[in-house]
């Protein structure tokens, strides 16, 4: 078994990608796969070995990928606008020892300190990108080619990051079988499941699991075609979906609002998609409504996260009301429990528990956390709480835990806090999630300045920008005198929001 795999089945002369306006087959890209996957080979890259990818939504990441896969090494999707300490960071705590940076990352691996990353051998760069001591990805395609490497099931393919269950953002460890099977229980979605002759839009980030898992992944699975969207911009992606007859539109609530509040967009806009999706974080219900108003597009909620691969429930082909995330995928088994992990009675609110072969295998060195987050049965604690209507259907209610969901993307406070404290100026701090029209949420942080010393809130933010991603800092900055604790000294997040 191996994920690479899922490209090879399909006829040669169907596009698989669009990237940057020109079009690869599946017979084009197994060839450039296979070539790539000999010139790894080559550089003495062995099969468990960790290898890095810093590209934004293009060409290099889908071949890099396919390629790390199919010669058995562990692909570990990086985010190329990270600064280069958390780049360093994520490198050192995988243990890689490549990485392939596309065009996007390339101030960002400019600036790392390769000591730092002891493990790192080899670097991989796009073409024209000069970076010493790096190797162009294009000399390698003139490599002999090689086959795909057979892995065992439960051997790793991806090591993703994310904010977990609980605690700062960690390398959920995904295997072959997770991700296939994942791939698998959506298509089993038969009333409307994706075809060879869907396009999808393709603007999902790829180092993000709904974009590698469900929009790249469930594409080259089902032999249809992806349009790489390297940056979302309201206007030019509804150009994009009537010029590429896009059919399938997949995103986090923020895309479809911005659509949904765009001014002088064609009623017709969506005239060609046929199915549209929302993930990554709550739809409001209004922003549904203004879609199919607008529109005519009814919207099709999900719920899912990185550590089942990602998709658990889906309201497609269903008769789910608004607001629903649907029902349980084929094959995935879900429990609403209460807080002695008893499954609470029909109506009630409980915590969401996962069980299925989608399924992770816990966190990279992290056996605590993986303990927190798995039962010794196999049930995944998502700590996020729902309840079921009389049909079935579920119903996200809130979060068990302090999560910041930024325009989809997970957010953990105490990463944040981290390096908020860091500061020589901060001697306490706590970060919490507030509403934002165009995010969803956005990070906002407390901040108690240490006796004597004095900082301005652009000092605090600027101090972030350096260190985290940008989605991660916060965009506003209050000075207080204290935190509210409770009894135990623990800050109290709800006082704040």
């Amino acid at each position: 078994m191996n994920i690479a795999s899922i490209i090879e089945p399909h006829p040669g002369d169907a596009v698989a990608l669009v990237s940057r306006g020109k079009p690869t087959t599946y017979g084009e890209l197994r060839a450039q796969v296979a070539a790539l996957r000999g010139g790894l080979t080559g550089l003495g890259l062995q099969a468990g070995d960790r290898v890095g990818i810093a590209c934004g939504n293009n060409w290099y990441f889908v071949v890099a990928y396919l390629s790390v896969t199919g010669v058995g090494c562990i692909a570990v999707p990086l985010n190329p606008l990270a600064p280069a300490l958390e780049l360093e960071r994520e490198l050192a705590v995988t243990g890689c020892r490549a990485l392939v940076a596309g065009p996007a990352a390339k101030a960002s691996v400019q600036g790392l300190d390769r000591s730092a990353v002891p493990s790192l051998e080899h670097l991989l760069v796009a073409a024209g990108t000069e970076l010493a001591g790096a190797v162009e990805l294009e000399e390698l395609l003139g490599a002999e080619p090689v086959p795909i490497v057979e892995r065992d099931p439960d051997e790793l393919a991806v090591l993703m990051f994310t904010s977990g269950t609980a605690g700062p953002p960690r390398a959920a460890m995904l295997s072959h079988r997770n991700l296939l099977s994942n791939l698998e229980q959506v298509h089993a979605l038969a009333a409307r499941r994706q075809h060879p002759d869907d396009v999808v839009f393709g603007v999902l980030p790829l180092f993000h699991i709904f974009g590698l898992n469900v929009m790249l992944g469930l594409t080259l699975y089902s032999g249809s075609r992806v349009v790489l969207i390297e940056r979302f911009d309201p206007a030019s992606g509804l150009e994009a979906i009537e010029r590429h007859g896009i059919t399938i539109v997949t995103g986090p609530p923020t895309m479809w609002a911005a659509w949904a509040g765009l001014p002088a967009a064609d009623p017709r806009a969506f005239e060609s998609v046929r199915l549209g999706i929302s993930g990554a974080a709550k739809l409001p219900i209004e922003t549904a409504q203004l879609i199919e108003d607008r529109f005519g597009l009814h919207l099709d909620e999900g719920y899912g996260l990185t550590e089942a691969s990602p998709v658990v429930t889906s309201a497609t082909g269903t008769d789910a009301p608004w607001g629903s995330i649907g029902l349980p995928l084929p094959g995935v088994r879900m429990r609403l429990v209460d807080a002695d992990g008893e499954d609470v009675l029909a109506g009630d609110t409980g915590e969401i528990w996962v069980q299925g072969p989608n399924v992770f295998q816990g966190y990279w060195n992290e056996p605590e956390a993986t303990a927190a987050a798995l039962t010794a049965d196999g049930w995944l604690r998502t700590g996020d709480i729902a309840v079921v209507d009389d049909e079935g259907y579920v119903f996200l209610v809130d979060r068990a835990k302090d999560l910041i969901i930024v325009s989809g993307f997970n957010v953990y406070p105490a990463e944040v806090e981290a390096v908020l404290a860091e500061h020589p100026a901060v001697e306490a701090c706590a970060v919490v999630g507030v509403p934002h029209p165009h995010s969803g949420e956005a990070v906002k942080a407390y901040v108690v300045l240490a006796p004597g010393k004095a900082a301005e809130e652009d000092d605090i933010v600027a101090w972030c920008a350096e260190r985290l991603a940008r989605y991660k800092c916060p965009s506003k900055v209050m000075f207080v005198d204290e935190l509210p604790r409770g009894i135990a000294g623990k800050v109290l997040r709800r006082a704040l929001r």
